[in-house]
């Protein structure tokens, strides 16, 4: 199997002590390692493929933390940049009594923030299978054009490209500014996922099927959409699949939509899908990639953490 690389963020995760009460309330915290296209790869990399991540962290003990968690797994993390000049981002997150996460971030601005796009070689992405990257790093900093190269360069050698919006809101000071850069940046991606939480924010739409036209455009030839515990859809033009979510007493959900694309990534390139033929998939292999994905999400709620909660293809078995 080919390589998945991420770019964008790779944080510290302050998970709470106990559950059922808001950020403020919460007695103790306890960190790890996550940042969305971390986890993404962490997946993939889980369930034996290999995988490499682009970030900045900084020149810290939580950097280090990082480093070395990532490493541990499998990760390749020599694409890694340290910097003094900002601290690793960190986020705390509370899970509240309604079964949604508050999140505070610290990050005015993160490590992560500051990559120049200087930093990224394009002959890094030669024969690799697919690039991923999130919405959390596409403000107005050098990180956003250093994703704007990553993603050229490795289109140019022929990858995949795979976008989750992951949308925080908290992070943005202008949410028409968010809105506006997941649009520019969606149609830059073959695969593009998104949830049912973030569908009207993006498109104006409240029914998938009315937000299609709008989302298989420029080089998206796949739509992934994501309904929680109500299971998932999946979209090439010609073609749609659903399979149900898992039924299963989540103890943490941090992390399962990253653990989601990740597992339907690795479907795709154990199964040597690329950009000539992945708007060709029949419904039964999108059916089947979708289920697989599912209950890899299912496992990994059921335990703390992201990518530490992530199974590996003996429990997939």
């Amino acid at each position: 199997m080919k390589k998945l690389f991420a770019i964008g963020e790779a944080l510290i995760d302050f998970i709470p002590a106990e559950s059922g009460r808001d950020l403020k309330d919460v007695s103790a915290f306890q960190p790890k390692v996550g940042g969305a296209p971390a986890n993404v790869v962490g997946a993939y990399v889980k369930l034996g493929g290999s995988g490499a991540m682009i970030t900045q962290l900084g020149d810290d003990p939580f950097g280090d933390k990082i480093v070395e968690e990532l490493a541990g797994c499998g990760i390749d993390c020599s694409y890694i940049r340290r910097t003094a000049a900002a601290n690793t981002s960190l986020a705390f997150v509370a899970l509240k009594e309604d079964g949604n996460r508050e999140f505070s971030f610290y990050r005015k601005p993160g490590a992560d923030m500051l990559l120049e796009p200087e930093a990224v070689d394009a002959a890094w992405f030669e024969d690799i299978f697919a690039l991923h990257f999130c919405s959390v790093s596409l403000g107005n900093w050098p990180m956003k054009e250093a994703h704007r190269k990553a993603i050229e360069s490795a289109k140019a050698a022929g990858a995949l490209i795979s976008f989750d919006p992951n949308l925080r809101p908290a992070l943005w000071d202008d949410l028409e500014a968010l809105r506006a850069v997941v649009k520019e940046f969606a149609p830059m991606a073959h695969i593009l996922k998104i949830s049912d939480e973030e569908l009207e924010f993006i498109t104006g739409c409240t029914d998938i099927a009315d937000a299609l036209p709008q989302l298989l455009t420029g080089d998206t030839k796949m739509v992934i959409y994501t309904k929680g515990s109500e299971g998932a859809e999946c979209y090439v033009k010609g073609a749609h699949a659903f399979a149900a979510g898992q039924k299963v007493n989540a103890v943490d959900t941090t992390g399962a939509g990253d653990g989601f694309i990740g597992a339907f990534l690795f479907c795709l390139s154990r199964d040597g899908v690329d950009t000539a033929n992945l708007a060709e998939l029949s419904e039964e292999k999108m059916e089947e990639y979708l289920a697989f994905a599912n209950r890899f999400c299912g496992i990994s709620v059921t335990k703390a953490g992201a990518i530490a909660s992530y199974p590996g293809p003996e429990e997939m078995a």
